[in-house]
């Protein structure tokens, strides 16, 4: 007698997950997995009018996904679909963010009173370029005066 009524009470308290459990067994949400692609777009950064220049092999190949190489450093080749620039200028002994640009070699270029670091995806200014997924053909340059 001790053990029903220990097996009911376990049954009436446990009673909402009981019924939850069997909707919930063998769900699997979908989610999006970036799919391989071809894709090849360019960039080139220019503070206080010098091109800077990514021909040190300390920028080459360094992700799977997202790379620039030794053959023509301003080209970035994509490997995977839906890439940001952000996510690009992470795989680079580098930093960039919306207002500071760090190289590879130290130098800090962030906006302030007298220049601003600007952005412009296809000759077009884009505040967000940052954010933007590299697409085909994409030109991204980064200008600092």
């Amino acid at each position: 007698m001790a053990i029903a009524l220990g097996v009911g009470y376990f049954l009436i308290t446990q009673k909402e997950n009981v019924l939850k459990m069997p909707a919930q067994i063998g769900i699997i949400k979908p989610t999006a997995t970036p799919q391989p692609t071809e894709i090849t777009a360019s960039f080139e950064i220019i503070t206080l009018g010098t091109g800077r220049v990514f021909t040190a092999s300390m920028y080459h190949n360094l992700s799977s996904d997202v790379y620039i190489s030794v053959e023509n450093p301003s080209q970035v080749h994509v490997k995977k679909e839906g890439l940001t620039w952000t996510q690009f200028f992470k795989t680079l002994p580098m930093n960039l963010d919306k207002d500071c640009l760090t190289t590879g070699t130290g130098q800090t270029f962030c906006t302030n009173d007298a220049q601003t670091l600007k952005f412009y995806i296809n000759d077009i200014e884009n505040l967000n370029a940052l954010n933007e997924v590299i697409e085909e053909g994409d030109h991204l340059l980064v200008t600092y005066d």
